[in-house]
């Protein structure tokens, strides 16, 4: 157990947090509280894999003794039980390995979610609905908060884009995989032939930044107000309500228009055009970074198609990973784990083979 011999100290600390969670001015400290919770729920199922995988060598070394017994059937049973724990702690070893890698610093944060109508006209601003809702249903089912800061509409009811912020535990660690471009393989219900038609949209993951992550300068910012306005152009109040921001040195511009409330829809636009300044920097940051290449294969660029959903074959494929399930009607509904941990896993697993190379 020598090679894990770090996790000793990591149960020690785990053991810690848990006695600090229940103890009252930590409860009733909710910044403190959350950020412990934080470290919490990561070292949880860590040291869950760690005390299951010292069970199973204590287990093991206990049946090999029992291979010198005089008994005959008694060293079959050994023999039998020796055979079935080596088999799991390869398995074990992996998970420790992987639970190991270092922590994406951006795992604690809330998310923006960007989804925007690609090539298909009326059908893919339909998709782009049908995504934005799956996430939606997927983030209620986690116990997520989606808040909505920007959207246009397109004529058929589906968006041109869709913009929300998603707050809750792992909501980045589960989602950030998910930028790319999404086809969809489908009868439009408008197609009278009952031909197949291949719509795209865009999806981009980004962590959400605070104030303090970018700093933004006032002399920085052109501000302009104006009327909000629904599909085809038509006001839909009577008031400068609607927001456009212009971050001047990087040319970035950010509208909302969602709420009534000229405040409301300033400080949303801030919070996305933050957002977006930090993503830009972050990704600097990792192209300075000899492994970039590690934590960006195959994501990050929105050009590269990542997924197809086939509705005639039941099928969702990701192509990154080479995951095809035939589960399309519940992952559309929301039910996204088997396919989330199918894609995180094989990241964990090249992320795995890469350390391991440069050991």
């Amino acid at each position: 157990m020598s090679k894990f011999a770090q996790l000793e100290a990591v149960e020690e600390r785990f053991l810690t947090l848990e006695s600090q969670l229940s103890q009252p001015d930590v409860a009733s400290d909710p910044k403190r509280f959350a950020t412990l919770m934080q470290d919490y729920s990561h070292l949880k199922k860590l040291v869950g894999v760690w005390r299951e995988y010292k069970q199973v060598e204590e287990e093991l070394e206990g049946a090999r003794e029992m291979l010198a017994e005089d008994d005959e059937e008694m060293r079959e049973l050994a023999k039998a039980e020796v055979s079935e724990l080596e088999e799991r702690v390869p398995g074990l070893e992996t998970a420790l390995k992987k639970l190991l890698l270092p922590r994406d610093p951006n795992d604690g944060r809330n998310v923006m979610l960007e989804i925007r109508a690609g090539a298909g006209g009326d059908e893919a601003g339909l998709f782009a609905y049908d995504l934005f809702r799956m996430y939606s249903r997927y983030g209620e089912s986690r116990g997520w908060r989606f808040e909505l800061m920007s959207k246009s509409d397109n004529a058929a009811g589906g968006f041109k884009e869709v913009i929300a912020t998603v707050a809750g535990a792992d909501a980045w660690s589960r989602l950030k995989f998910e930028s790319g471009v999404h086809r969809v393989q489908r009868v439009p219900a408008t197609e009278a032939q009952g031909r197949i038609h291949t719509s795209t949209c865009t999806v981009a993951l980004m962590p959400e930044a605070e104030e303090v992550d970018v700093q933004i300068a006032d002399k920085d910012l052109r501000i302009d107000v104006f009327r909000a306005s629904g599909p085809g152009g038509q006001s839909v109040n009577t008031t400068d309500s609607a927001v456009r921001i212009t971050h001047l040195p990087s040319g970035l511009i950010v509208i909302c228009q969602d709420e009534k409330s000229q405040h409301k829809n300033k400080a949303k636009a801030m919070t996305v055009l933050r957002t977006r300044l930090y993503e830009i920097e972050e990704r600097k940051r990792m192209e300075e970074q000899r492994d970039m290449r590690l934590s960006q294969v195959g994501t990050g660029d929105r050009s590269e198609r990542i997924r197809t959903y086939n509705y005639p074959q039941g099928r969702i494929t990701d192509h990154r990973v080479g995951l095809t399930l035939y589960t399309l009607d519940r992952v559309i509904e929301g039910a996204m784990d088997d396919l989330l941990d199918g894609v995180a896993n094989w990241f964990e697993t090249e992320a795995l083979k890469a350390q391991e190379s440069e050991a």
